[in-house]
């Protein structure tokens, strides 16, 4: 059992490593380090190591360093599942969803950088590939999540099978990348464009002379406010129809996730979007997206199946 337990706290590991990718990636995106490196890729300014690198360099080199850790790690435990674990196994699926979605992440950064979708590039196609990045990255979190939950159970666990609830998650997912898109283009018009002040953001905001950026930006607080009360009566309506302890309490967390992600968006508005407010509300973000997933998934093992240990 020494085996199984590794590779579960391995997986739960590479959860909470990815997250921290994740914000780091932000990072780059609101310092504008998304060049550091050029249009180079995978090499650094044409070089593997660069001598005497900025700061803009070391941003970017350490995002892809600590991203290409994601990449190799969630190889590994592919592989892991794939010599120890039947194919139907649903720990393998979630390790073989993990590394699909692990490499088009990998393949969308590097797509940003040879087509110069970072830094200061203000261009409506950059706007595209942010979503693109936003939703894969989502659902790189969803299955790394299953994968974190699945590798603790012998025969794994899957997604809640009544109907009904299938659609009201599904409802909720298509919510929370809609709201998750429209604040990644409102992050990048908040960094291409700050507001010197709160009233001249709002008058940029409004005005038809505006970048699309900021004129999109305006939206981003109605839909999360839509999008936030589909997911409170979610939080509402789940422990009713799927009783017990697990249910009621991811609930309650999402529930509050929601209310404090809707404050932190206000500060944001208000403090004129700090780089450290922004990696609040992306961290809050990731954290209700992965509430929403544990939420959908079964805690009632499959009867077929194998365990980790050889």
């Amino acid at each position: 059992m020494r085996s199984t337990k590794r590779f579960a706290i391995a997986a739960t590991a590479l959860l909470v490593y990815t997250i921290g990718v994740v914000l780091w990636g932000a990072y780059v995106r609101a310092t504008l380090s998304g060049d550091g490196c050029g249009d180079h890729w995978p090499l650094c300014n044409g070089v593997a190591i660069p001598v005497e690198p900025s700061m803009k360099t070391i941003i970017e080199l350490t995002q892809r360093v600590t991203s290409g850790l994601c990449w190799v790690w969630t190889f590994i435990m592919w592989m892991i599942t794939v010599r120890r674990l039947p194919r139907g196994h649903l720990t393998r699926s979630a390790a073989g969803r993990s590394f699909f979605f692990m490499s088009t992440e990998a393949l969308v950064g590097a797509g940003l950088v040879l087509f110069r979708m970072v830094a200061d590039n203000p261009s409506t196609a950059r706007a595209a590939w942010m979503a693109a990045h936003l939703i894969n990255t989502f659902l790189l979190l969803a299955a790394l999540t299953w994968l974190a939950v699945s590798a603790w159970r012998e025969h794994g666990v899957g997604f809640v099978r009544d109907p009904r609830a299938r659609r009201l998650f599904a409802g909720a997912a298509l919510v929370a990348l809609f709201v998750g898109v429209s604040g990644a283009v409102a992050a990048l018009g908040d960094t291409l464009f700050p507001s010197q002040s709160l009233v001249e953001g709002l008058r940029e905001d409004f005005s038809p002379s505006s970048h699309l950026f900021l004129r999109l930006r305006l939206w981003h607080p109605v839909i999360a406010v839509l999008g936030s009360g589909y997911l409170l009566m979610l939080a509402v309506i789940l422990p009713r129809r799927h009783p017990g302890p697990a249910v009621q309490q991811l609930a309650s967390t999402l529930g509050a996730l929601v209310l404090i992600q809707i404050a932190v968006g206000l500060a944001n508005v208000a403090l004129l979007a700090p780089v450290w407010v922004q990696l609040i509300h992306l961290l809050l973000a990731d954290a209700a997206w992965i509430t929403l997933v544990l939420l959908a998934l079964s805690s009632r093992p499959v009867a077929s199946g194998a365990s980790l240990v050889p």
